[in-house]
């Protein structure tokens, strides 16, 4: 399990960035933000700590003043830490962040460089220590992620004002938290041989049935603001489709659901699990699209279908595809006119090719780029592009697409390796999955107990 949980770390890590920060790293939504039904005379507490239901507050919290900087049991964080990882997550998302957004990202980036904080302290009293070309490897893992050199990752950082430091103290505060876990928490943990088979069971009566993995923004609405609600739902519905942030970007930001703070994430679910009407959005939704809002009891949701599948059956975007990219570009200069004529001639010539054998040819007399690829799976193409794949025959193109500023593509396909059919997981991989379940809760238990027992000074 251990060396499960070093490989997929790198992966992890960008993946969190991409969503903008790791465990916890999110815009969050003010208080202000999160109307809600007040709490009247005679209500129940619901936190348990016996609160009064009217109270008086003696003092005020000055919006105006932002704690930047802490020293965490005496190891501090600057200002600047603060700000190179806040650039590091805009860059990772190619996000410009508003200055309202800035600020909130700046509290929720401290919060996080704090638990690596004490991530690492904690480390160290199991005397784990986490060498440098251990920290070399991870970030020449992730800068092959984004396309570049270890070098050219670190200038790229500069550029857009954080450093390497920055991602470097991460991935040190990863491999040291996973090294720690795997000392300490990872040999207590155990799964018995009959909630294996439990599980197993499960799976099996449920063969063939359709799952979702869904991704949902959930906004609460009482009586007297449903109208209100309503429409933020559909201007935040209309920012989502411009594109220029992933669906979890705006989770995290607006969502008032327990999942916001992974991003909305509701995980592989089955119609049955779901309230019936997220049940028939689901159903009718393709892979990639945004649906809602939906009116659920006490709100709003609005939902992202990341993939879905068929229990234990062969997904037809499972196949392996070979193909050949062929990519027109535009000079800087080229005007509108221009780029529409010369697309149209793409399309033109894209509907004469005679499978791959003429793609070389007919690329020449475009002063097109051409590309191979022969280990595609469909479902690793962006979501319109799966649907057209998936009903693509051998040496035909799919339709043109792209822009003038990146170049204009057509995909054609040279082979088609079908999927197998589908299998359930066996026992050691559903025992896997278990036993990194509890590791993690454990870990977020561990986290809880060092946060409440640390002694952090704000500056």
């Amino acid at each position: 399990m251990t060396k499960t949980r070093g490989v997929a770390l790198t992966r992890r890590m960008l993946a969190a960035l991409l969503m903008v920060g790791t465990a916890g790293v999110a815009i969050a939504q003010t208080a202000a933000d999160q109307d809600g039904p007040e709490q009247g005379a005679g209500a129940v507490d619901p936190t348990g700590l016996g609160l009064p239901a009217n109270l008086q507050v003696f003092g005020n919290v000055d919006p105006n003043i932002r704690k930047a900087t802490a020293i965490v049991n005496e190891t501090v964080i600057t200002r600047t830490d603060v700000d190179q990882r806040v650039a590091l997550i805009a860059a990772a998302n190619n996000v410009k962040l508003s200055d309202q957004e800035r600020e909130r990202l700046q509290l929720q980036v401290l919060r996080q460089l704090i638990d690596e904080t004490l991530e690492i302290q904690q480390a160290k009293t199991a005397d784990v220590t986490i060498t440098k070309d251990q920290i070399d490897q991870s970030f020449a893992r992730v800068s092959r992620n984004f396309g570049k050199t270890p070098e050219q990752f670190a200038t790229f950082l500069r550029e857009n004002g954080s450093s390497d430091r920055s991602i470097r103290r991460q991935i040190e505060g990863e491999l040291a938290w996973n090294k720690y876990l795997s000392r300490r928490v990872e040999p207590f943990v155990n799964v018995g041989d009959e909630e294996v088979k439990a599980i197993l069971d499960r799976l099996e009566a449920a063969k063939g049935t359709e799952e979702f993995h869904l991704n949902e923004i959930y906004l609460s609405a009482t009586p007297d603001r449903q109208e209100q609600v309503f429409t933020n739902a559909r201007q935040l519905i209309a920012e989502i489709g411009k594109g220029q942030a992933p669906f979890a970007y705006f989770a995290r930001n607006f969502s008032e659901a327990s999942t916001r703070g992974v991003g909305g994430d509701l995980g592989w679910v089955r119609t049955a699990q779901l309230p019936e009407a997220l049940a028939q959005a689901a159903t009718t939704m393709q892979v990639g699209q945004v649906a809602g809002p939906v009116a659920t009891p006490g709100g709003f949701s609005i939902l992202y279908l990341v993939d879905k599948r068929r229990v234990g059956s062969a997904d037809p975007r499972d196949a392996r595809l070979s193909l050949k990219q062929m990519t027109i570009k535009f000079p800087a200069n080229t005007t509108q006119t221009q780029a529409t004529a010369r697309t149209s001639a793409f399309a033109e010539a894209i509907q004469k090719l005679q499978g791959c054998g003429s793609v070389a040819k007919v690329a020449a007399t475009l002063n097109a780029e051409v590309v191979d690829n022969d280990a595609i799976r469909i479902r690793d193409l962006p979501p319109p592009l799966q649907t057209i794949m998936v009903s693509l025959q051998v040496g035909q193109a799919t339709p043109p697409f792209g822009s003038p500023t990146e170049g204009v593509r057509t995909l054609v396909l040279c082979g088609r390796d079908e999927a197998s059919g589908g299998q359930l997981p066996g026992a050691q991989q559903v025992q896997s999955q278990l036993e990194q379940q509890r590791v993690n809760l454990r870990a977020q238990q561990a986290l809880r107990d060092l946060r409440r027992d640390a002694v952090i000074e704000y500056r």
